[in-house]
């Protein structure tokens, strides 16, 4: 018998095919003969998975009153292309059958993991913590988690959803994000004010063997990202499996060496 997932996907789930994205925070989708909008939450470019006609995995909306009925959790990338077959059917050319695996795009995924993942007992990190408050305040600032326990520092966590994977590689960011620049300098403002932080970075694929930030995309980023590790900051990115079943949380991946000049 399978395990159930750490995120379980509603039911309702459907699988169509991705059409276009519109203004960032929509997806036309195929599905069932009819074109149907579908929301997505992710900010990002989402570089390689905006293919026209790839399969689309969707939840739907937990309100029958939202104007979009489902919201976009996963996109389907085929790991490689067969050519036509000797004797076979024209135009059969495409994605082998199984060959390709579900990546999840649903950035809301890593922090609703890390609380199911704490109190699963999952995150070796966390050991001696007994107590996760999500969206917690320090000061003038809002976290995305804060990890609690007797005689032990306050751990505030910052959590990425991770879609891009180059040569082997996971990388974040994939566009450039002031914001997440921003992150990292509050985190490493709490190390210096003695308690713990971390970045959790949710790879949500299977074909990362290791993490590194993606100084291509956003240099200034990645160039924070080695001064905030040599300032104390903790760094856990953690591979995920996504199926239509859900997401669940797989092993801590090596963060990849740090390339000469950052």
């Amino acid at each position: 018998m399978e395990k159930s997932p750490l995120l379980p996907l509603p039911p309702g789930c459907v699988v169509g095919r991705f059409i276009r994205r519109y203004k960032r925070f929509s997806v036309e989708m195929l599905l069932d003969g009819r074109n149907v909008w579908v929301h997505s939450n992710n900010s990002g470019s989402m570089l390689g998975l905006t293919q026209a006609g790839v399969p689309l995995l969707a939840s739907p909306a937990a309100s029958p009153a939202r104007k979009l009925p489902y919201t976009q959790e996963a996109v389907w990338l085929a790991q490689r292309a067969v050519p036509p077959l000797p004797g076979g059917t024209a135009g059969a050319d495409g994605p082998a059958p199984g060959r390709g695996f579900w990546v999840g795009v649903n950035t809301s995924v890593p922090n609703r993991m890390i609380e199911a993942a704490f109190h699963a007992g999952r995150l070796d990190f966390a050991a001696g913590y007994t107590q996760c408050r999500r969206e917690a305040r320090r000061g003038e600032s809002r976290l995305d988690a804060c990890l609690t326990g007797p005689d032990l520092p306050p751990l505030w966590v910052e959590c990425k959803n991770v879609t891009m994977v180059e040569d082997g590689v996971a990388c974040f960011p994939d566009a450039a994000t002031e914001r997440g620049r921003k992150h990292l300098r509050e985190l490493m403002d709490i190390v210096r004010c003695g308690e713990r932080a971390a970045m959790f970075y949710l790879v949500q694929r299977p074909d990362g063997h290791c993490f590194g930030p993606a100084d291509v995309v956003d240099p200034a980023y990645a160039a924070l990202f080695y001064a905030a590790l040599d300032a104390g900051v903790e760094v856990f990115p953690y591979r995920a499996s996504v199926s239509p079943a859900g997401i669940d949380l797989e092993g801590l991946l090596p963060v990849a060496p740090r390339p000469a000049g950052l």
